[in-house]
C-alpha cells in the first residue's frame, strides 16, 4: 500500500472516534465520513506500519445506514462524526462501543441495558464557545487542529446562537476590535461564549478577551438586547491573558445584568456562571440523572457524590436521601453547589472543596459511612487510589458510576471488580447526538 494510491474498500466497522474501518491486504484503513456497509473508492493519505488513513473519492455502493447530510461544514468541522448516518444506527454504534470496551478492556461479558437516546438530535446544546478568526468570522476548529472552519449556522446549537455570534462579529469588525493570534499572543478577542438556560429562557453572552476590557461595550449590549429581548440576563467579559489552549480564564467581569443565569434540572434550580460546569444537553441530562437515581436507590440513605461539580446529581436526590455530601476540586463549582443548595432550600447537603481521593480519605477518618457513592469523573476516570478508598474504607452497598468515556469506565469497572464490586447493570445515554461521545450510567454492588 502506497500513499496517494486509490483502492476499492468495504467498510465493516467504526473507530472510537467515528471513522469507518476497512481493510486492504489485512491492513486496517480508517476513513472519515464512511458508514459500515459502504463500498468506496478511497485515496490513501498516510501509511503507518499496521494501519493507514484514507479519504473517500467515490461512494460506489452506499450503506443502508446512510442519510442526507444537513450541514455544509460537516466534512471539515471537528464536531460531528455521524451526521451522514441515520440516528437509530448511530445509537447502535454507540451502544456497541460501550459494550466492546466493557468486554475487551474490563474483561466483563455483560451486555448493556437498552440505550437511552436523546430526544433531540439538533439544537440540543445549551452552551457554545466560538473561536474568532482574524477575518472576524466565527466557527469551530477542524478535527485535531486549531484551524477555524467558518460555520454561520451549526445544527447542534440553538438558532438564537447564530444571531448572537453574528451580532458580536459585526460589532468587532465595525469597531476594529483586534482578534487574538495564538502564535504571537497578540490581539484582544479570543472567543465568543454563549449559555442558554433552557427552562427559564435566560441567556448569557461572554466575550473571552486577552486584556482587561473592551471598547464600545454599550453598543454591543444594545445590539444583543435587540436580538435577545428580555432573555438577555448577562453580558460578561472573561479575562484570559495566558498563552494557552484553555478557553476560559479565572476572572469574569459583568458588563450588563447579572453575573449568572438560572436553569432548572430535575426540579432543582441551578445557578450558571461562565465557569460553572453544566451538562450541555439538559433534556437528556435529566434522563441520565434519573437513571443514576434509579441505580442509587437513595431513599433514607447517606449519599457521597464525588466529582460533584455544581452539585446537580446529589441535589436531584436530596429530597429522598438522608444526607448528601458533595466533593469537587474546583472552588467556583463548590461555591455554585452551596448556592444551589441554598437556592433550593436544601438543608441536608454538605459540599467540600477537595480532590476526590483526599476528601474520601478525610471523610473515612471522620467516620463518615455512606450507603451509596456516586462518581462522575472527568474523561480520565477514577484513580486506583480512589477506587481503593471507596472499596476498602467506605464499603458502600452501591457505587453508581457516571462515565463520559467508555474506555476508562471499562478500566475502572475491572478495578472495582478486583475490589469486590460486581458490575450489575450499565446503560448508555446519548448526551451528544451526531458526535462520537457517549455517556454511561452504571451500578456496582458488593459481590
Amino acid at each position: 500500500m502506497q500513499k496517494n494510491e486509490e483502492y476499492i474498500i468495504e467498510i465493516t466497522g467504526y473507530t472510537s472516534e467515528g471513522s469507518g474501518i476497512g481493510r486492504i491486504n489485512s491492513i486496517a484503513v480508517f476513513v472519515p465520513s464512511a458508514a459500515a456497509g459502504d463500498v468506496l473508492k478511497v485515496r490513501i493519505l498516510k501509511v503507518k506500519k499496521n494501519y493507514a488513513f484514507g479519504k473517500i473519492i467515490e461512494i460506489i455502493t452506499p450503506s443502508p445506514a446512510r442519510t442526507q447530510i444537513d450541514c455544509d461544514s460537516f466534512n471539515q468541522c471537528g464536531g460531528c462524526v455521524y451526521r451522514h448516518i441515520k440516528y437509530e444506527d448511530e445509537c447502535k454504534i454507540k451502544s456497541l462501543k460501550v459494550y466492546d470496551a466493557v468486554k475487551r478492556i474490563g474483561g466483563i461479558d455483560l451486555a448493556p441495558a437498552k440505550m437511552i437516546p436523546s430526544e433531540k438530535q439538533n439544537h440540543y446544546r445549551n452552551k457554545a464557545q466560538y473561536p474568532v478568526s482574524p477575518d472576524g468570522f466565527t466557527g469551530f476548529y477542524a478535527f485535531h487542529s486549531h484551524r477555524i472552519i467558518k460555520c454561520s449556522s451549526c445544527p447542534l446549537q440553538p438558532e438564537i446562537f447564530d444571531k448572537i455570534t453574528s451580532a458580536c462579529s459585526n460589532w468587532a469588525v465595525k469597531n476594529k476590535i483586534s482578534i487574538y493570534n495564538e502564535e504571537s499572543h497578540t490581539g484582544l478577542l479570543r472567543h465568543i461564549y454563549i449559555r442558554l438556560a433552557e427552562q427559564t429562557g435566560e441567556i448569557m453572552v461572554c466575550l473571552v478577551i486577552n486584556g482587561d476590557t473592551v471598547p464600545f461595550k454599550e453598543e454591543l449590549t444594545d445590539a444583543l438586547k435587540d436580538i435577545c429581548k428580555n432573555s438577555l440576563k448577562s453580558l460578561q467579559l472573561n479575562v484570559n491573558k495566558e498563552k494557552t489552549n484553555v478557553i476560559l480564564g479565572k476572572e469574569c467581569i459583568t458588563v450588563f445584568g447579572s453575573s449568572y443565569i438560572t436553569d432548572i434540572l430535575c426540579g432543582v434550580k441551578v445557578r450558571l456562571s461562565p465557569l460553572s460546569f453544566y451538562q450541555v444537553n439538559r433534556t437528556t441530562a435529566e434522563l441520565l440523572y434519573k437513571k443514576a437515581a434509579e441505580y442509587a436507590e437513595p431513599e433514607g440513605k447517606t449519599v457521597l457524590d464525588l466529582y460533584c461539580g455544581a452539585g446537580t446529581i446529589g441535589l436531584s436526590m436530596s429530597h429522598k436521601a438522608k444526607k448528601v455530601i458533595g466533593v469537587e476540586i474546583v472552588p467556583e463549582a463548590i461555591e455554585d453547589a452551596k448556592f444551589n443548595a441554598k437556592l433550593n432550600g436544601t438543608e441536608n447537603a454538605e459540599f467540600i472543596c477537595s480532590d476526590a481521593s483526599d476528601a474520601a480519605e478525610q471523610l473515612a477518618l471522620r467516620g463518615v459511612s455512606p450507603d451509596v457513592i456516586i462518581v462522575d469523573p472527568p474523561r480520565k476516570g477514577c484513580t486506583p487510589e480512589l477506587i481503593g478508598t471507596i472499596a476498602d474504607k467506605f464499603k458502600p452497598e452501591r457505587v453508581v458510576y457516571v462515565s463520559c468515556d467508555p474506555a476508562t469506565f471499562a478500566r475502572d469497572a475491572k478495578l472495582f471488580g478486583e475490589k469486590g464490586y460486581l458490575l450489575r447493570e450499565y446503560t448508555p445515554v446519548d448526551m451528544f447526538p451526531r458526535t462520537s461521545h457517549i455517556e454511561t450510567a452504571a451500578w456496582f454492588s458488593l459481590k
